[in-house]
């Protein structure tokens, strides 16, 4: 098979002083940071949608880069794709990638077809996770993009959209259980309503539900040992999306009794289109047990949707690792760059310098948040900040040995509350800052 980014070497760190674009200066995939590699910790994963198919089209204009990588009919261009993305992915040193169904191979008319193409492209991709030592975070299906599902697909208003549904679904969990996926994840693309003038919303929520329950009965029924994850998304298309932040899926899941069997799936864009932070998302998800996985990008604070930029805010990957490093790493889920080059860079090498922006500024996050946490001056405030539930009237709260009479008596005896001490703001975003630019 020829070479389709001709001209570009594996990439190598170099270090920071380095004057070699196509090189890393902060991502040494060996180098131990917090008592692991830096490979180890980051986890780092290809997004085939973007960067395999993504071709530069917006709403208002056409595509500027042709990504059929010389394929003279469908099948041959999407098996060209998974040469050229298995060849991206080494020379990026990237272990891990991420796909829908529809990314990888042709969609026919007839459903049988296009499941037929889908194990040819299987077994393709199976040689190559061999032959270049590679693996599959996690697998999902495109329930979006077709026009059968203009009204949703888990929440269709169609019955027969909602079988179409189940069955790609399935065929995509055989899939990822075949490659050896680490997870499956539920990506509401259209699940949710613009009007709910027209929208039955319980039996919407309830489909849902039973659908993703029936994916998780299935997907252990043929061996699937990942993860399933939910990928919370506030709007962009529909206005309202059901899953809006991992506070409003966590309430679905547990209504459902499905927080058990699923974690979450946190994009930074995302988060920002739910008009939350980040390390919002990120500690919301740590502190109920339910951290999985990352879409590793950053949007536009000026637009209103979804950009996908390759993230390159070091506060935020340093404030995202953060979080990493406290819930404990990562375990079957890592960093998935779903992230897309800008429309004006249209060359192929663009995708280099836009994936070595990201792990970069990536591993500095890391880098950061691990110092952060060593030099210990930011958890020991807040420790101390809430030292008075740490002996009496508090330590009873805590336990929940105290009565409201227990807490009227303790307020009587008062008078007022006095001598509350300042929350210091401006002092820890100092610190944060010394120890970033150190």
């Amino acid at each position: 098979m020829s070479e389709f980014f001709k001209g570009i070497h594996k990439i190598k760190f170099e270090g920071a002083k380095t004057d070699n674009p196509l090189s890393f200066r902060h991502y040494n995939p060996d180098a131990i940071v917090g008592g692991k590699t830096m490979r180890q910790q980051l986890r780092f994963a290809m997004s085939y949608w973007h960067t395999m198919c993504g071709e530069g089209t917006d709403m208002f204009g056409r595509g500027t880069v042709n990504k059929d990588f010389h394929g003279k009919n469908p099948m041959e261009v999407f098996e060209n794709k998974a040469h050229a993305a298995f060849e991206l992915m080494h020379k990026l040193d990237i272990d891990f990638f991420c796909f829908h169904d529809r990314d990888i191979a042709p969609e026919y008319e007839v459903l049988q077809e296009t499941n037929e193409g889908l194990d040819k492209i299987t077994i393709l991709l199976k040689q190559l996770m061999k032959q270049y030592n590679k693996k599959l975070l996690w697998g999902t299906a495109n329930n979006f993009s077709n026009p059968r599902y203009m009204h949703g697909a888990g929440t269709s208003c169609s019955a027969d959209a909602f079988c179409f549904a189940a069955a790609q679904i399935k065929k995509a969990l055989e899939i990822t259980t075949e490659l050896g996926g680490e997870g499956y994840v539920f990506w509401g693309g259209r699940e949710g309503y613009d009007t709910l003038l027209n929208t039955d919303m319980g039996l919407e929520l309830d489909n849902m539900a039973k659908l993703m329950r029936m994916s998780v009965e299935y997907g252990r029924s043929i061996g699937f040992k990942g993860d399933f994850y939910i990928e919370p998304k506030p709007k962009e298309p529909t206005k309202h999306q059901y899953d809006f932040d991992v506070a409003t899926v966590l309430g679905f899941l547990r209504k459902y009794r499905l927080d058990k069997d699923f974690k979450m799936n946190i994009e930074a864009n995302h988060a920002t289109l739910a008009q939350h932070t980040f390390q919002h998302e990120l500690r919301v998800a740590r502190v109920n047990d339910v951290f999985g996985s990352i879409d590793a990008n950053q949007g536009d604070l000026l637009l209103g949707w979804d950009t996908d930029q390759f993230p390159t805010n070091v506060y935020d990957t340093a404030m995202c690792m953060y979080e990493v490093i406290k819930a404990g790493g990562f375990t079957k889920g890592g960093l998935n760059f779903d992230a897309k080059t800008r429309r004006g860079s249209h060359e192929l090498e663009d995708i280099f310098y836009s994936y070595i922006a990201g792990m970069d500024a990536f591993a500095l996050g890391l880098k950061v948040a691990d110092r952060l946490i060593a030099d210990g001056r930011i958890d020991k405030f807040v420790e101390d900040r809430y030292a008075s539930y740490k002996s009496g009237i508090g330590a009873d709260i805590v336990s929940g040995k105290a009565t409201m009479a227990d807490l009227e008596k303790h307020a009587l005896a008062l008078g007022d509350v006095v001598n509350l001490k300042s929350s210091r703001q401006e002092y820890l975003e100092n610190i944060v800052n010394s120890i970033m630019f150190e």
